[in-house]
């Protein structure tokens, strides 16, 4: 089982958890007001801006929250200019790592950034030096005990999906990030649930960690995970069962 989407159903489960702490809250926030920012307060117009209000939904996010959120992007209320930053690099083992950060302070952000990949024996490198390995596309992981793999391929395909991939005891949907939203909503109109669903930067191979540096990678994903100006991060580390279920 590779890291990366195992990594993000064990997100969505702690996700109730970490909301009450406002974590995700304040990383869905900033999203929301970035995307209005760029791309206007209408979700019909902007696709990133239909997606964060998606994961906002996801999350149980009050609507207020919601379009205050949206009001300071388009400039209706006063709010903090966030800068995008996405930061590559090496993690334990060699594995590649993608860090997509919106900060006010780049200083701050790469310091903290910096000191995560140190402190698990990695380092940032240079612009472009990993993100290579990387494809832009949207991911929706169903549960076997959610839809079976027929049925599932029946809609997903219809719809537009690129590929579906058996992955442990779930099935990933994969879609070119245009087809993201018609294949999510066939599977809402089928009454399918997932338990991901986002545009994501997924990884051409993936490389094998183990013992000691699959520990590594995995406290060092929780620190990223942690870090406020950090929105999301993507690795190509495929860390075993056993030590992700250990989580």
């Amino acid at each position: 089982m590779a890291g990366h989407n195992k990594w993000s159903s064990i997100k969505h489960k702690k996700g109730a958890a970490d909301a009450k702490r406002g974590k995700v809250f304040t990383k869905l926030i900033k999203e929301i007001t970035v995307a209005a920012r760029m791309g206007g307060g209408d979700p019909a117009a902007n696709p990133r801006l239909r997606h964060a209000i998606n994961q906002a939904k996801a999350q149980n996010m009050p609507k207020d929250n919601l379009e205050r959120a949206i009001k300071k992007g388009t400039g209706e209320l006063e709010g903090v200019d966030y800068e995008e930053i996405v930061y590559e690099g090496y993690g334990p083992g060699g594995v590649a790592v993608l860090v997509e950060c919106l900060t006010d302070n780049r200083n701050r952000t790469i310091a903290e950034v910096r000191h995560a990949f140190s402190k698990a024996g990695g380092n940032v490198g240079t612009d472009g030096c990993v993100a290579w390995m990387f494809d832009k596309k949207g991911l929706i992981s169903v549960s076997k005990a959610d839809a079976d793999e027929d049925t599932l391929m029946e809609l997903a395909l219809d719809a537009g999906a690129e590929d579906i991939k058996e992955e442990g005891d779930g099935f990933d949907v994969i879609t070119m990030p245009d087809d993201f939203d018609a294949v999510r909503d066939a599977l809402e109109g089928a009454e399918i649930k997932f338990e991901v669903a986002e545009i994501t930067m997924l990884p051409q191979n993936y490389t094998k960690v183990e013992g000691r540096e699959a520990e590594q990678m995995c406290r060092f994903m929780d620190v990223l995970d942690d870090c406020d100006d950090v929105q999301k991060f993507y690795t190509n580390a495929d860390i075993p069962d056993d030590v992700l279920n250990a989580l």
